[in-house]
């Protein structure tokens, strides 16, 4: 009798089983992670049509991944109506991996569209490289890493920020050494590659004591349970938040994971100089953001101190590395914004460390959000106009901006425009509000210390952005008398320059476009 009743529920059990198989079926929603799989899949179309084209032709890549770039910026026009998930746990739809709200959107069109600067900043880049640099390799990898770096605003947990954060990272290596036979460059690649590969680990141990103590790696679950831990775990789980921390602290050029930046600027391409200040940034501070104020708002005790000192560190050393920078010097106008760039990672970080005192922290992550905004369009500007420049002097000293307004008037007075902006002064007003805003944050979550300390590197930053814009109205030394000489801008440059300024301009004119950022949250 035994047989038949085994044999009757044989089906039963079937049936069970291929219901719990197909609810573990989900659909993707293939419009929320549409930006950053249009990114990848280009990338892998230009690489597999590299082995087709004739090396005439080539150029034409440049030109798709352009275009790719723009595309995928546009596909963030659809998701504005709402907050998208996929890739959920079955039976809890708001705990997924991938999210798209706010948040997500405004650093995605922070990272396509620095991307798509740089790439811009590239197709002259390349057509002027000595030594050819190989286009299919240059183009999927910038493309790889800009995917990467979409993919990370949208991860809500733990594995998918460290893959995101790598995807981004590691691309981002082989495009700083891949000017072949050439030393600074190697050098300079085989710095950020080694730091990189140490942050990681640290970061991945961090977590890995996060997951220790919470048994999930959803930003959300980890939120919720880590205010639970066992008393005897505390001390396991303060060290996993501030490890975790790290990672992402020298994406940002934190102080003290900032000593690779210099070299990596001045031995990079400028394109990706331009794109590491400006994309690699988001990354890191996108993935502060979710990491601190998502994941563990309940210990802010732990890492809201953390991030303040970093944050006064990291500015002051930026601004005294800029200011001691030599006029004369091979590459000092990189070097320069390489320093200047750490100096304002130490701006940014300030409203990510008030949110841990502040009564609304997605205020204060507004903060930062308003500012990376201002800074990515006119850091991205003075990028291109060092393109320019280091076109026709290849050293790129300061002093070879010496007459810059008597040869080429317009390029002159953006650069002027930009520098005006990274100070705070007029007529660079979205300088000056975004830098009022941070101050803000500082002073509202009662980090008065820290809002001094500000003031005072604003005041530093002032002598040698000022020092540097007169530079380019002043008569180059030694030049005969007569018309200066006039090169050839080519259309990609003058595009990137032109993009940078006309939104900086409108941003200036327009400030609430990204102030509103600040007042209202991003979550």
């Amino acid at each position: 009798m035994s047989v038949p009743a085994l044999t009757a529920a044989q089906p039963l059990a079937e049936s069970t089983a291929q219901s719990a198989a197909q609810s573990l079926v989900q659909s993707v929603d293939w419009l929320a992670i549409a930006p950053p799989t249009l990114v990848a899949v280009v990338g892998l179309a230009v690489l597999v049509a590299d082995l087709f084209l004739p090396e005439a032709r080539k150029a034409v890549l440049g030109w798709v991944s352009v275009a790719g770039l723009a595309a995928a910026a546009l596909l963030l026009l659809p998701l504005r109506d709402g907050d998208r998930s996929t890739f959920c746990l079955t039976g809890q739809p708001a705990v997924c991996s991938y999210t798209v709200d706010r948040f997500t959107l405004v650093v995605q069109l922070l990272v396509l569209g620095g991307a798509l600067l740089a790439a811009l900043l590239s197709v002259t880049t390349l057509k002027d490289a000595d030594k050819g640099l190989p286009e299919g390799e240059y183009w999927f990898l910038l493309l790889s890493s800009a995917a990467g770096a979409a993919l990370l605003p949208a991860s809500r947990d733990l594995a998918t920020l460290v893959v995101a954060l790598e995807v981004a990272s590691l691309p981002a290596f082989a495009l700083v050494g891949i000017r072949h036979g050439d030393r600074k460059s190697s050098e300079a690649a085989l710095k950020f590659f080694l730091s990189s590969v140490t942050a990681t680990a640290v970061s991945l141990m961090g977590i890995s004591f996060v997951y220790a103590c919470t048994g999930s790696l959803y930003l959300t679950q980890v939120a919720d349970r880590i205010q639970h831990v066992d008393g005897r775990l505390h001390t396991l789980a303060a060290a996993g938040v501030v490890l975790t921390l790290v990672g992402f602290a020298f994406k940002t050029a934190a102080v003290p994971f900032h000593f690779w930046v210099p070299d990596t600027y001045v031995g990079a391409p400028l394109p990706i100089a331009a794109y590491l200040s400006v994309v690699g940034k988001a990354v890191g501070f996108s993935g502060l953001i979710l990491v601190t104020v998502v994941a563990l708002p309940s210990y802010a005790d732990a890492w809201g101190p953390a991030l303040a000192g970093l944050a006064a560190l990291t500015m002051t050393v930026g601004n005294v590395g800029a200011l001691r920078q030599q006029a004369t010097r091979a590459y000092s106008a990189v070097r320069l914004l390489a320093w200047s760039s750490v100096g304002q990672a130490g701006y940014l970080l300030v409203p990510i460390a008030a949110a841990a005192y502040s009564d609304d922290p997605q205020k204060s992550v507004g903060s930062t959000l308003a500012y990376a905004l201002m800074y990515a369009a006119v850091n991205l500007g003075a990028f291109a106009v060092a393109a320019l420049v280091g076109r026709r002097s290849p050293l790129n000293r300061l002093t070879d901006y010496r007459g810059l307004y008597a040869s080429n008037p317009l390029a002159a007075l953006l650069l002027a425009f930009f520098l005006l902006c990274l100070a705070g002064l007029p007529p660079g007003v979205i300088g000056l509000f975004a830098k009022v805003t941070v101050f803000s944050a500082a002073v509202d979550a009662g980090l008065g210390w820290l809002a001094v300390v500000m003031a005072v590197n604003v005041v530093i930053a002032l002598f040698y952005y000022l020092q540097w814009t007169t530079l380019l109205f002043r008569a180059p030394e030694g030049a005969p008398e007569g018309e200066p000489e006039r090169h050839r801008v080519p259309a990609p440059l003058t595009a990137a320059i032109a993009l940078t300024g006309v939104l900086g301009i409108a941003l200036s004119g327009a400030p609430q476009l990204v102030l509103r950022f600040a007042a209202t949250g991003l979550f």
